[in-house]
């Protein structure tokens, strides 16, 4: 909890915090490429195989890059457990550094508590209870942190 004792919800692209979503429409330049949105480049992390990746940044909308990188027909890097969490911190460090709308709001929120409220995911939101792990939340406020730094 928070000093304040404030929480601010996130998930939809209609919600009041829309953009602190991956799938919001603020690019990234990761790998010396662009790519439409961090969930583009998050997915398409998930796998080594080049072309596959390409196919997932080219893809238009980010439900699209998604729905890619929910297959099990190409194989997963073998390494993805250990590495998604890094590789989240990173795209949503260069999000919010590259991009001044999402920066300006994340240091608005003071010290609130960030909550993905995804209702599917216990891993990145807080999953149908509000008990999930809550990682994307937890990466908006340490970005929040480290931008406060700067």
């Amino acid at each position: 909890m928070n000093e304040d004792g404030l929480t601010i919800y996130f998930y939809a692209q209609t919600d009041l915090y829309a953009e602190f979503s991956n799938f919001a429409p603020f690019g990234i330049a990761m790998e010396g490429v662009w790519w439409r949105t961090v969930e583009h480049y998050f997915q398409a992390q998930k796998f080594h195989d080049a072309a596959y990746r390409e196919r997932i940044r080219q893809s238009i909308k980010p439900k699209d890059a998604k729905a890619l990188g929910m297959t099990r027909s190409i194989p997963l890097r073998s390494d993805r457990e250990e590495v998604k969490d890094r590789i989240m911190l990173d795209a949503v460090r260069v999000k919010f550094a590259t991009h001044e709308t999402p920066r300006v709001l994340l240091l608005s929120t003071g010290t609130a508590q960030i909550v993905e409220n995804a209702p599917m995911d216990s891993y990145w939101g807080c999953g149908p209870d509000g008990q999930g792990w809550n990682k994307l939340g937890k990466i908006l406020m340490q970005v929040r942190s480290e931008l406060r730094v700067e």
